[in-house]
């Protein structure tokens, strides 16, 4: 573990949002998009409720990402989260800072469950330069 790196997270990992910039997957040109994200030692986790967003086929294409945490930058390298288990503890993560969308995180997963809808929910590990 990078102890300066994750120095650096906790000092912003209390914020609510992040500007995570991405590139087209085709253009190749530039986007940024507000986020939610928690931090966990020297990585920043992204967890979606939609992995057919812009940003996450983008990031799944060309994972190279720029990401603004208050008045700290960062370049890295997203990873989407393909093992259940990682995938679970990331949005569990994510749920426990943003709390009061709990309900929100609930209804959707129970609707999966019983097949209403599907879960589109995804993760993805942001290991920094």
């Amino acid at each position: 573990m990078n102890d300066a790196l994750a120095r650096r997270l906790r000092a912003v990992g209390s914020r609510s949002t992040l500007n995570l910039t991405h590139y087209g997957r085709k253009s190749g040109k530039p986007y940024k998009v507000i986020i939610w994200f928690v931090t966990d030692g020297d990585r920043v986790l992204l967890g979606t409720a939609s992995i057919k967003r812009q940003w996450v086929k983008n990031v799944t294409a060309k994972p190279a990402v720029e990401l603004e945490i208050g008045s700290e930058h960062f370049s890295g390298t997203a990873r989407r989260i393909t093992d259940e288990a990682e995938r679970s503890k990331v949005l569990g993560l994510v749920a426990r800072k943003y709390w009061y969308a709990v309900p929100f995180f609930a209804t959707g997963a129970l609707l999966a469950r019983i097949g209403l809808i599907a879960d589109n929910t995804g993760a993805f590990e942001v290991t920094l330069a």
